[in-house]
C-alpha cells in the first residue's frame, strides 16, 4: 500500500510539473474569443473519456466575455437520440490574462484553464487541469471558428497534447455533428 501511494504521488507531482509550465498566449485579448466556436479536438487520459470517446461528436461553445474580464461559457452538443446536451460555466479571470478558474458542480471539479494559443478568427487551443478529491487530470481542447481546420492546426493540437502527457490513443478529432435546435 505505501508503494502505491508513493507511486501515485510521483505521478501527481509529474503531472503538476508538466502543467505548471503551460503559459497563456502573449497579448491575450478576451474580446477576441467572444462568439461561436466548434469543439473539434478533445484530449485527456481521464478514465471516463477512454470509455466514451467513440460516442463523442463535435459540439458548440459560445464564449461571452464580461465587462470585468471573466468568461461565460455555454456548451451544447446534439446527442444521437436527438436530445440536446447543455452545460454552462462561469470562468473567473486571474491576474494573468488568458488564465481562468471555474468550478463545475456537475462534475464536482475545480478547473484551472489556460488559453494557450489562439488565432481569433480561426482556432483556440485551451488547456485545463481538472481537480476532484485531490486528483488532477489534464484536458486539452481545440476549437475552431468553422468545423474544419487546417492540418497544421490539427497537428499543433496533437503535438501539444502529447507534450502534456496525453496518450496518442486519447487524442480525438471529433466527427462533425448537427447543431442543437
Amino acid at each position: 500500500m505505501p508503494t502505491t501511494v508513493l507511486g501515485l504521488l510521483g505521478v501527481l507531482l509529474c503531472a503538476v510539473a508538466v502543467t505548471s509550465e503551460v503559459t497563456p498566449q502573449t497579448d491575450f485579448d478576451i474580446k477576441g474569443v467572444a462568439g461561436k466556436w466548434y469543439l473539434i479536438g478533445f484530449a485527456t487520459n481521464a478514465e471516463w473519456f477512454v470509455t466514451r470517446k467513440a460516442h463523442m461528436k463535435m459540439g458548440i461553445a459560445m464564449l461571452t466575455p464580461t465587462d470585468e474580464g471573466d468568461l461565460e461559457m455555454a456548451y451544447s452538443s446534439l446527442k444521437s437520440d436527438g436530445q440536446c446536451w447543455k452545460m454552462n460555466h462561469f470562468a473567473q479571470k486571474s491576474d494573468v490574462p488568458g488564465i481562468f478558474s471555474f468550478r463545475s458542480d456537475r462534475w464536482e471539479t475545480d478547473n484551472h484553464m489556460v488559453i494557450v494559443d489562439v488565432k481569433y478568427d480561426e482556432f483556440a487551443l485551451i488547456h485545463t487541469v481538472k481537480t476532484k478529491a485531490g486528483s488532477s487530470t489534464v484536458l486539452d481542447k481545440l476549437y475552431g471558428r468553422t468545423p474544419d481546420l487546417s492540418q497544421d492546426v490539427l497537428d499543433k493540437f496533437t503535438a501539444f497534447s502529447l507534450e502534456q502527457g496525453i496518450l496518442p490513443e486519447n487524442i480525438a478529432l471529433l466527427p462533425k455533428n448537427d447543431e442543437c435546435p
